[in-house]
């Protein structure tokens, strides 16, 4: 039980790794344009794919952020994470000094880790050269080594957390940082999520399941969620990261706070392993338990300005969670503006989440929702205000980030503007 008041939570720093550019500024520039990021797969011959599209990072430098050593021992995501980490805590202005570091964690989400490093070292022991594999394989593999290589490179010696829930994974390791801040833990979390799998085997495995889109002569279109006409995500990639910092440390250094986290809430619909409950209700129960978090600080649910929808663009989700937002907000639902910025960005997986989260955080800082581009046909079954392909200035002083995963893991964040609560 907690015995002691819990403290505010401020984000003060954000770092982005994404399709439509890497930096903040280059970055939410690109979505409040309403520009995609979505084009023809050049990491492999996608020839005989039934898809040959996906939303890829194009202008990023590792050696922007890292040596020329780390840089070949480290798998791609954990390359995102750690310029992603950077970008965040520049941003922030903390400074990781020996007596913070213990008091300093870092909590990251990713869903599939170094697949194209496990393919490629597959494809080695398939020629006979076991001889030949890389004693930085393991590391370059396993999802956690993106929370870790983060940890050596900022000099984190707090916590030290993975998040591997799928889609959810970014969100719901920004909910942990927040709690590890919140309930006196931590002073500082450096968290968000991660991914990297433009792949061979990840795009035949989403094909497998019929969860991808194949609209490959309209790339730039194929991402469109709650519309008529969508037929699955688009796979992206990149990073998200956000530095959380305790309200009176923030302000007695005098940060810019970019938002308060006012609550975090997460469930499983225990249904099934990759469709959602159609009728939405363990999403809702995730959206009910951010906002009942968020309650302890003022805030009803008709505070909320926008939700971020997870909006993956496949029929399922796009209804399930159509229904949630219903189920949650009542009449409502029809007043707030939702949008998903994956009709730009593609489908991140396991680094959604924090990438998501700062987008929400950037609507509320700059009062303008980012649109739902491609979006031409209503979905009778998807009938809210989806801020259809153009951006839309407004006053928000509240807005919830949503994300759901495979397995029917649910994550759902509230932000709240810095002078609001």
């Amino acid at each position: 039980m907690r015995t002691e008041v819990p403290k505010r939570v401020a984000v003060t720093g954000i770092g982005l790794v994404t399709p439509v550019g890497t930096g903040l500024d280059k970055a939410w520039k690109a979505i409040v344009a309403g520009e995609g990021g979505v084009g023809p797969i050049t990491r492999f011959d996608a020839a005989a794919f039934k898809t040959r599209i996906a939303a890829e990072v194009k202008d990023f430098d590792s050696l922007d952020f890292m040596d020329r050593k780390a840089d070949k021992r480290l798998a791609t995501f954990i390359k995102y994470a750690v310029a992603a980490s950077r970008m965040a805590l520049l941003d922030s202005g903390v400074e990781i000094t020996p007596e913070l570091a213990p008091r300093a964690a870092c909590s990251m989400g990713c869903g599939l880790g170094g697949l194209k490093n496990m393919e490629d070292s597959h494809a080695v022991i398939m020629e006979g050269r076991m001889d030949r594999i890389s004693p930085f394989f393991i590391p370059m593999m396993i999802g956690n080594m993106s929370a870790g290589q983060v940890a050596i490179e900022l000099g984190l010696t707090g916590p030290n957390y993975l998040c591997a829930t799928a889609c959810a994974a970014g969100t719901h390791a920004i909910g942990l940082g927040f709690e590890l801040v919140r309930d006196h833990a931590m002073e500082v979390a450096v968290c968000g999520g991660t991914e990297s799998v433009v792949t061979p085997m990840a795009i035949a495995g989403f094909n497998a399941i019929k969860a991808i889109s194949t609209r490959n002569d309209d790339p730039a279109r194929a991402s469109r969620p709650f519309d008529r006409e969508r037929d699955g995500f688009v796979v992206g990639e990149g990073s998200g990261m956000l530095v959380l910092e305790e309200w009176g440390r923030a302000e007695a250094r005098g940060a810019r706070i970019y938002a308060e986290i006012l609550g975090y809430g997460a469930s499983c619909d225990a249904f099934h392993i990759t469709a959602p409950r159609e009728d939405g209700a363990g999403a809702a129960l995730a959206m009910e338990a951010a906002l009942a978090d968020a309650a302890a600080r003022g805030l009803k649910p008709a505070d909320v300005g926008y939700i971020n929808a997870h909006g993956t663009s496949t029929d399922l989700n796009d209804q399930m969670e159509t229904l949630a937002i219903k189920k949650v907000f009542g009449d409502y639902a029809y007043k707030v503006p939702v949008s998903s910025t994956k009709s730009m960005t593609g489908h991140l997986l396991g680094a959604a989440g924090g990438v998501e989260a700062a987008f929400s955080i950037l609507a509320i800082r700059d009062g303008v929702i980012p649109p739902t581009v491609n979006y031409e046909f209503p979905d009778p079954a998807c009938d809210l205000d989806y801020v259809p392909n153009v951006a839309r200035k407004a006053s928000i002083r509240a807005a919830m980030s949503n994300s759901f995963g495979f397995g029917g893991t649910n994550g759902a964040l509230v932000f709240g503007a810095p002078d609001a609560w």
